[in-house]
């Protein structure tokens, strides 16, 4: 790992190939898994703020969850993440006309209707941050139903930094970034990087 700012990034940021390729995977991360996507107190607020931007698009079976229970749970291990459907989908995924699923409050920030674009987990991902004391982990999460979008990356030279570009420096700043940069030539440049 390397540290850069009150950051830790894992050498996998750095080595990994990453280009989401959503037309292979028909955004099956919205959809996987056991539990929401990972949401920051602060976030709560404005998913709260984009439900009712969002609502009439939501399934009926996520509208009733959130009723129920509202935009996030606590999982098993005591995270805060976005409620889900069935023990899987987001309240939050929808299906584009292609079977693609789709965040429907990105869906909402590219259209102009909100300003916030979505929890920075799923912004952010493959990269999973973790807190190590004081410092944030910024480790990269490897997941089979993603393995489409490592071969695009590698097809295209595209490493996992390079494809976060936007959510690292929305999360850490362009200054952190420019920092990673200068970080990451120094590691291919000394060969630890391949």
């Amino acid at each position: 790992m390397v540290q850069i700012g009150d950051a830790i990034v894992s050498f996998a940021m750095f080595q990994e190939y990453f280009c989401c390729n959503p037309s292979h995977c028909k955004g099956i991360c919205c959809v996987e898994g056991d539990a929401g996507a990972p949401v920051a107190l602060d976030e709560v607020e404005k998913l709260e703020e984009a439900l009712p931007i969002v609502e009439e698009e939501m399934t009926p079976e996520a509208r009733a969850v959130v009723e129920q229970q509202g935009v996030v749970y606590s999982d098993r291990d005591g995270d805060l993440v976005t409620s889900i459907v069935n023990g899987k989908d987001c309240v939050f995924a929808s299906r584009d006309e292609n079977g693609c699923c789709i965040c429907l409050i990105e869906k909402a920030f590219n259209e102009g209707r909100t300003e916030w674009r979505k929890p920075i987990s799923c912004y952010l991902y493959p990269a999973r941050l973790s807190k190590t004391g004081d410092l944030t982990a910024v480790n990269f999460h490897k997941w089979d139903v993603c393995r489409t979008a490592q071969i695009a990356g590698r097809r295209k030279g595209i490493r996992a930094y390079q494809f976060l570009k936007e959510p690292l420096i929305e999360r850490f700043g362009k200054e952190w970034y420019d920092e990673l940069l200068v970080v990451a030539n120094e590691l291919i440049g000394q060969g630890y990087i391949k």
